[in-house]
């Protein structure tokens, strides 16, 4: 696969010496007519640039910032959610959804009405930390998506910014926030991969996730996590790589690396550090009340690493901060995103607000919400509540002074950079989703994670077997028992050795007292109060985590991965390095 050359921390936009070019321009004579008029009145669009585009990412988004009208500029900003799996045909539901958040029927004509520069795709699981923001779903299958998002596409190629690729991005994380799980290749959690312990194992297993994501239309990723798990947060858990700093560093890195190298943009998330709050930010505020000095030794490595491995995107959280600006969500903090992630660490990217229709952020109407947010040093504004209210909100603080000119045209220009910078990638077709060789790759990541917190290191469970669980994980158990059975181990109904498989949001009520071995799939906490003489650990509950499970359960590997976070009263592995 070709490499996209991208390093934003070290190639960035000459914002001061484009600032002069593209304001001049914004108020030059208009010269072409307006074909997609505003909800609140189109202004004429500037005259083009007399040069001609090069093949510089961010000269040629100099040259089309300096071609868009104010519609334009505030559209490109906005990246929100829409309601249906069709660009263009929707249920009755979904028109009344897009109705109620944006006054049209169908994603498309919502892209066509605010010149939206991108759009999210949403969905939900059981399992899902994050559904709590996540108001319907546009995910079904890769031939849906890829549909989905050449509809899309085709609605935005008619747009003034047209000729900069549509941002279409969606949160493929893995583990328990994972949009597209049927038909493409599943990669076991973060917090997998930290176990594992290798970044180039992770790297080639998310440059086949990036592969399959590019093939399906998608080319930003809200992912990698690169929140260090200093807390039991619940809401982060095994989205993170651990709670080691320099390991999670480590991991961030290969994660982008891999992404980036299919043509799919990378985004860390949620600085300035969600794992150092237990409290969910789809409920509340969480504060975060570490120093300053503590954040930057513990919190912001992996960001950092991030950076250095080329990343496109950091996520903004809504996050109080006190020994920085207390009170203040870091969504909405100039101190945070302006200051410290632009000026102390370095980051010359895209910054795109974490959800807008989450409570932080609610605080405020979505007009005066954005308006604060593109003040702060964010770029893009995420799934804000009301895209018309963003969309007017913006327009009228702009033409009003309140959201500086220059402000705008430095974030749309980040934005078109990042677009054209992408249009370089490789474009995979749709028969490289779950081939033999990605599904290597995740397998590799999923067996160098297996854990042995108690127990002989690799003995394998004498058979009989009997494959037990926590409520509602049929389908898991029902994985185990297929893997197992093919790896020669004989699977019994009742009566046999007893594996307990336990997983996101269990405790103590959902262990079995009677199980010879229990095996945590989510974050390994739940492993302090087995009574089971063999404890494992598989951090994700995928195929080819149970695949690898399987293995070790039959004798025929050796558990190699060590626990990325401390369980009170057990070893991070009993196996001798």
């Amino acid at each position: 696969m070709v490499g996209v050359p991208i390093r934003p921390r070290h190639a960035g936009v000459a914002v001061a010496a484009l600032t002069a070019l593209i304001v001049s321009g914004c108020s030059g004579t208009p010269d072409r007519p307006d074909p997609t008029p505003g909800p609140t009145g189109a202004s004429a669009a500037p005259s083009a640039p007399a040069s001609p585009p090069t093949d510089d990412p961010a000269a040629r988004a100099a040259a089309l910032v300096a071609t868009l009208s104010d519609e334009d500029l505030v559209g490109q900003v906005l990246m929100p959610y829409a309601y249906g799996d069709s660009a263009t045909k929707v249920s009755t539901g979904s028109a009344a959804g897009n109705q109620a958040l944006a006054g049209v029927d169908t994603p498309a004509e919502m892209i066509a009405k605010y010149r939206l520069g991108g759009l999210i795709l949403v969905g939900f699981s059981a399992d899902d930390p994050t559904k709590g923001n996540q108001e319907t779903t546009n995910v079904d299958n890769p031939k849906q998506v890829h549909d989905l998002t050449t509809g899309l596409r085709g609605a935005a190629g008619r747009l003034a910014a047209g000729p900069a690729p549509f941002l279409i991005g969606t949160d493929q994380e893995y583990g328990v926030v994972t949009r597209v799980t049927d038909g493409v290749t599943i990669l076991p959690s973060a917090l997998a991969a930290g176990a594992a312990g290798d970044p180039k194992l992770t790297e080639a297993a998310w440059q086949a996730a990036g592969a399959e994501l590019a093939a399906m239309g998608i080319n930003i990723d809200f992912a990698p996590v690169a929140d260090v798990l200093a807390t039991r947060s619940t809401v982060i858990g095994s989205r993170s790589f651990g709670a080691d700093p320099k390991i999670a560093a480590a991991q961030v890195g290969g994660a982008v690396r891999g992404l980036q190298a299919s043509g799919v943009a990378a985004t860390l998330k949620h600085f300035p550090g969600h794992g150092h709050s237990a409290d969910d930010s789809h409920k509340d505020l969480p504060v975060l009340t570490q120093s300053a000095a503590a954040l930057q030794s513990g919190a912001w490595p992996p960001f950092s690493a991030g950076f250095d491995a080329g990343a496109m995107a950091v996520m903004s959280g809504h996050l109080d901060v006190q020994a920085i600006d207390p009170g203040t969500p870091a969504t909405f903090s100039h101190k945070l995103l302006t200051d410290v992630l632009r000026g102390q660490l370095g980051f010359k990217g895209v910054v795109i607000t974490d959800g807008m229709n989450m409570p932080p952020a609610k605080r405020w109407a979505p007009g005066e919400a954005a308006v604060r947010a593109l003040n702060a040093g964010n770029d893009l504004i995420l799934m804000t509540p009301n895209v018309g209210q963003a969309y007017d909100g913006l327009l009228a603080a702009l033409r009003g002074g309140s959201l500086p000119r220059a402000r705008l045209v430095d974030a749309v220009t980040r934005i078109l950079t990042m677009k054209f910078r992408l249009a370089a990638g490789p474009a995979e077709p749709m028969s490289t989703l779950n081939t033999p060789a990605h599904r290597a790759a995740a397998d590799a990541l999923a067996a160098g994670a297996v854990t042995v917190l108690r127990g002989a290191c690799g003995g394998a469970v004498h058979g009989p077997v009997t494959v037990t669980s926590s409520g509602g994980r049929d389908g898991t158990r029902a994985a185990l028992t297929a893997a197992l059975t093919a790896a020669g181990v004989t699977v019994k109904p009742s009566g046999g050795t007893v594996v307990h498989l336990v997983g996101y949001g269990d405790g103590e009520k959902d262990l079995s007292a009677s199980a010879a071995v229990t095996v945590a799939m989510d974050t390994p906490y739940v492993l302090a109060k087995a009574k089971s003489p063999t404890l494992l650990a598989t951090y994700s509950s995928s195929r080819a985590s149970m695949t690898a499970l399987a293995a070790v359960l039959a004798g025929k590997a050796r558990p190699g991965g060590r626990s990325p976070v401390v369980v009170p009263g057990l070893p991070a592995t009993t196996c001798k390095s």
